[in-house]
């Protein structure tokens, strides 16, 4: 009797992309530069052969790995530039940071979890991405002294967008972030900055952690 072969990590990875086609993200730079950054990279110990996996995972201080369909669809729904200048709040693995550092001139992201960002700056060094700084700090009051920022993208939710991010955007950028309730599934939305004010948009559902202030203790 023949037993099936596993399939190579190439062929996951072919699989992985056609199920982010399947789910939605259809821009082809997104794709791109999801096809760039590998999972695996971000995934350890007993999830590790779940990395080519549609589904969010856990990491450590209590945070996940989102599911690649989301961080896809919220990758696209930011329609980053290639001169646009990024703030990304909540780097957790990393994963979502690397995206980014493939369609922006300059990526910013920060976390409140000491562990996990140094977890993620080896990870970061290891694949040599030099438009890419990370720090350590209380992500719901942004990085004024990088502001503005062209785009800005939220991890975790928030019961409203957070004032001092708002503020840090650029007239004619965007932000999308989760907001609701952090024991209820929230909505995504998209906000982005006129003259005037703020144009906000829902997108779908979601479930991610709370936005904490302050620092982790680990």
């Amino acid at each position: 009797m023949m037993t099936k072969a596993h399939p190579t990590r190439a062929e996951r990875q072919m699989q992985f992309l056609y199920g982010l086609r399947s789910r939605g993200v259809t821009d082809g730079r997104v794709l791109t530069a999801m096809e760039k950054t590998d999972r695996a990279l971000f995934v350890k110990g007993h999830f590790a052969d779940r990395a080519y996996d549609d589904m969010p995972l856990p990491i450590a201080c209590g945070q996940t790995i989102s599911q690649p369909s989301v961080v896809g669809l919220m990758t696209q729904e930011l329609q980053i530039q290639p001169r646009d200048k990024v703030l990304e709040v909540g780097t957790g693995s990393g994963y979502q940071a690397v995206i980014l550092s493939h369609l922006a001139r300059r990526v910013y992201t920060v976390d409140r979890h000491r562990r996990l960002m140094t977890e993620a700056q080896a990870v970061f060094k290891a694949l040599d991405i030099t438009n890419l700084t990370a720090f350590t700090a209380d992500g719901s009051f942004g990085l004024p002294e990088q502001a503005p920022f062209d785009r800005i993208l939220v991890t975790a939710a928030a019961e409203d967008p957070p004032g001092p991010l708002l503020a840090q955007l650029k007239v004619g950028g965007i932000m999308v972030l989760p907001v609701g309730q952090s024991n209820a599934v929230q909505t995504l939305i998209r906000v982005t900055r006129n003259e005037t004010g703020f144009d906000y948009e829902e997108i779908r559902p979601v479930r991610f952690v709370p936005l904490l202030e302050g620092l982790g203790k680990d």
